[in-house]
């Protein structure tokens, strides 16, 4: 774990030694059963992991970027489901920092930090997929309120977050669109319905839900910053966080479809020998545990250029691209080397092709960051 300090290496192992402890005995019955893992996200609570990103006055132990996406990286390699849990979160808590008024930092933040009030993001339309300046949820101002209208979709934790990041249109007439577009602080209340969950093939115990609103009221001073018209902008700051947070979670799954498949390729045997020393075989544990490690390198890059400031939506865009593909890829041949038993319910790998397609698509497609780097690459002049 190089570049951070002793400090961060004992956080990482802490929750290394919690993954291997506490989660991975019972990770595979609640997954299967779809079921909320309410005492596990109680123990990331009491560990600080909900505030990892959160500093004093507001919070008591933040950790760097390339601190926080190596844990991010630890809890998905115990259940996807787990970083997901706290993904959404860690954005808004950024946001808040970055862009929130002194009030909102004080409402919010402190009880963020330890947990007690959890956070998410709305910015996915149902007819709008990765164009969010093609936005339709609008609020209207109307006194010192906003009467919000509209939906979004694919809202993690939706039921169980108390504050939701809303993007929403709040002047549809302004040119170009993004100038029209704020982010709202809220929270649960009358207008706000979680009308159904969606059900998915991975991604499982943690709900996503689709979120309708119907003339909520919000305060004015709900405005992230206090000022309209900066919501994409600030979205846009945000999803860097988001984008290095979802490449970790693909390095976590990545990382335990290589640990369960070196571990099998050593146990198992054929024709006399370990399956590992078969051509084919080793050959896949090589090129799985390269990629994996050029995977891990690419996330800390992005995760230090954020640290030092610096614009990385093109990093970020590039280490959730690579990390991504190459978690597909590695659990796809975890599946190969297991054989029959890859199909099997009875082993992790099966779930490990079930959760990493979550990341290709999840926090802009991989399209969308095709896009973006090569939109960066030519406005950069290149690489340097």
């Amino acid at each position: 774990m190089p570049g951070l300090s002793t400090e961060e290496r004992a956080v990482v192992q802490t929750v290394r030694e919690w993954v291997d402890r506490e989660v991975k005995p019972v990770v595979r019955d609640l997954e299967h059963a779809d079921e909320y893992p309410e005492k596990l996200i109680e123990q990331m609570k009491e560990l600080g992991i909900y505030g990892l990103a959160i500093p004093e006055p507001w919070g008591e132990a933040p950790v760097s970027m390339p601190c926080y996406a190596l844990v991010t990286a630890e809890l998905a390699r115990g259940w996807m489901s787990l970083a997901g849990a706290m993904g959404g979160h860690t954005v808004v808590a950024k946001l808040l920092q970055a862009f929130g008024t002194p009030e909102q930092k004080d409402r919010y933040l402190p009880r963020m930090a330890t947990g007690e009030l959890r956070a998410t993001m709305a910015l996915t339309e149902p007819s709008g997929g990765s164009d969010l300046q093609n936005m339709s949820t609008h609020a209207r101002l109307a006194g010192d309120s906003y009467v919000v209208n509209g939906s979004k979709t694919w809202i993690s934790n939706a039921r169980r977050s108390g504050l939701i990041a809303l993007l929403c249109k709040t002047d549809p007439k302004a040119e170009p669109k993004h100038r029209g577009i704020s982010v709202l602080l809220v929270e649960h209340g009358p207008g706000l319905t979680v009308s159904k969950d969606l059900k998915k093939l991975g991604y499982k115990g943690v709900e996503t839900c689709e979120l309708v609103f119907d003339d909520m009221r919000v305060p004015a001073s709900a405005v992230l910053g206090g000022e309209p018209g900066k919501g994409f902008g600030q979205m846009m700051k945000g999803l860097e966080t988001g984008r290095i947070q979802v490449a970790a979670r693909a390095l976590g799954v990545g990382r335990a479809a290589f640990d369960d498949a070196l571990r099998y390729a050593q146990d198992r045997e054929s024709f006399g020998q370990p399956i590992w020393r078969h051509q084919s075989i080793g050959n896949y544990l090589a090129e799985m545990g390269t990629k994996l490690t050029a995977a891990q390198q690419l996330i800390l890059f992005a995760a230090e250029k954020f640290d030092a400031g610096e614009r990385c939506d093109m990093e970020a865009g590039m280490a959730k691209l690579f990390a991504s593909e190459i978690g597909m890829e590695v659990a796809l041949n975890a599946v190969r080397i297991h054989g029959g038993y890859g199909y099997s319910t009875e082993f992790d790998v099966e779930r490990y092709f079930r959760d990493a397609p979550l990341m290709i698509v999840g926090e802009g497609t991989n399209e969308i960051q095709r896009n973006v780097i090569a939109a960066q690459l030519v406005k950069r002049g290149g690489l340097d």
